[in-house]
């Protein structure tokens, strides 16, 4: 078996090939390759931005998307919301001239109107009309002010008849609401019931009369009260009774 020997190099040689490798190194290092790798750099570094720039523009054209999305759902809510007041100011006129005219045609001012046209429908349908009580509480203050008038009427007749009247009631000129309806009995083949009803005063109208009102009856108790207080009554004697207002007692 043979043995290759390597011959180690010696340090003559490698002090000769020294001066050829630093020859070399500073041949490349040229003012010329300096810019090219300068360059070289540049348009790596420029590639990584513009690639970096890319998404970013892309993630911004998304959220623009996005957001003017958003916008144009947030307008056309505002939009739905908005469409009801259009044209407020008009509604509001025809509105209040509606009330004018349900005030006018439909409500009484007077509790005589609402006696006569409750004795004239209970006689047109053949209903006898025993016993109404009347009670009555603000129901509306200042402009456009409104009396609740409730009202307990017995009613007595056929059953045909009875039901004639409820539907009359219920479609009838002057505005009532009936509230409730009790059976209390029959006799002699005729029903009786026990209705409770409800209406409503408007104030009058200047040329209407203020007869039977409860704006005249509140100005007569205050004129009768005002009277009293200047009258000195006499010692050991009794002051005169007031009557009871109309509204609390039977008609």
């Amino acid at each position: 078996m043979s043995t290759v020997v390597v011959p180690t190099p010696s340090s003559a040689s490698v002090a000769k090939r020294g001066p050829r490798l630093t020859d070399h190194a500073r041949s490349l290092l040229t003012a010329v390759n300096l810019h090219f790798a300068g360059v070289a750099v540049l348009a790596v570094i420029c590639l990584y931005l513009a690639i970096h720039l890319g998404f970013l523009v892309q993630q911004l054209h998304a959220n623009n998307a996005d957001a003017v999305a958003q916008q144009y759902a947030q307008l056309r809510a505002a939009e739905i919301a908005a469409l009801p007041l259009r044209g407020l100011d008009v509604k509001l006129v025809d509105s209040t001239a509606q009330a004018d005219a349900f005030y006018a045609q439909r409500l009484p001012y007077a509790y005589s109107q609402v006696a006569a046209e409750l004795g004239a429908l209970t006689k047109r349908e053949n209903v006898r009309l025993s016993r109404v009580q009347y009670a009555q509480t603000p129901a509306l203050t200042g402009t456009g002010e409104l009396i609740e008038v409730r009202m307990d009427a017995s009613l007595a007749g056929d059953y045909r008849p009875l039901v004639q009247l409820i539907n009359t009631l219920e479609r009838d000129k002057m505005f009532f609401v009936i509230n409730g309806i009790t059976f209390t009995g029959a006799s002699n083949g005729q029903v009786n019931l026990r209705m409770r009803i409800t209406t409503y005063l408007r104030q009058p109208r200047p040329e209407e009369p203020m007869a039977d009102t409860p704006q005249a009856e509140a100005a007569a108790e205050a004129g009768a009260s005002a009277a009293a207080a200047n009258v000195a009554t006499p010692a050991g004697s009794t002051p005169p009774l007031r009557m009871p207002r109309r509204p609390g007692g039977a008609r």
